[in-house]
């Protein structure tokens, strides 16, 4: 069995020094990875940071505990950006940074923002696009992609020093395409109780219950060719 751990994903806004002591009371507290989501609309799950400013900080002032996202919307930043952001964290914290993406699933905050909210199919496509130069990027090679989405033409993170190691990934998942997708990309799944599609899904209480829980492993399994 893999190893058990603990974590906190934080939905609050701490100011100044009250951030970082909360940061060091989670590992105090033997939290093993403190986690923040990505939204800069509150009607999703309330205030909260920007994602890599918050875990920045409180890495700087923790030793053990890991930081992650959970997770960025695809949507929101070009896949070059997140690559180098999720690099300089990963370098900076010590190898301590866990890079959670997903597909992006909150309309109001891409209306409001101004930012095409595509059917999912369009947003899983665009995110497994995404991951390919992600990783690429991550991994130290030069990427080069010419797909539906993105166009990639020798880029290669030389802004930083190499060696260096790349963070784990997570993708959240509850779908058959997602799960496939993250079968295929991820080190670690979230595994969602439905398919979120829009701001306006609600959870069917069943698919919380172990025999949707045993057929999300089955798909995961199976797509990714192992036990």
């Amino acid at each position: 069995m893999a190893e058990l751990r603990f974590g906190v994903v934080s939905e609050s806004v701490r100011e100044g020094r009250a951030w970082l002591d909360y940061a060091r009371q989670i590992e105090d507290a033997g939290i093993d990875v403190l986690l923040i989501r990505d939204h800069f609309s509150a009607g999703a799950f309330g205030q909260q940071l920007a994602p890599f400013t918050a875990l920045a900080s409180a890495a700087a002032v923790t030793t053990r505990l890991r930081v992650g996202t959970i997770v960025l919307s695809n949507d929101f930043r070009h896949p070059a950006l997140v690559a180098h952001e999720a690099a300089s964290l990963h370098l900076v914290s010590g190898g301590r940074f866990e890079l959670g993406l997903g597909a992006g699933w909150y309309q109001p905050e891409y209306d409001a923002a101004g930012i095409g909210f595509d059917p999912a199919g369009q947003r899983i496509g665009r995110l497994e696009e995404s991951l390919g130069i992600i990783r690429g990027l991550l991994s130290g090679t030069t990427v080069r992609h010419s797909g539906t989405w993105y166009r990639v033409d020798g880029l290669d993170l030389d802004v930083l020093p190499a060696p260096r190691s790349s963070p784990r990934l997570l993708i959240g998942a509850g779908g058959p395409r997602m799960l496939r997708l993250a079968a295929r990309h991820a080190d670690v799944v979230g595994l969602l109780p439905a398919p979120i599609r829009n701001s306006q899904d609600s959870d069917d209480p069943a698919d919380r219950l172990p025999p949707a829980f045993d057929a999300k492993l089955a798909v995961l399994r199976e797509a990714a060719g192992g036990p």
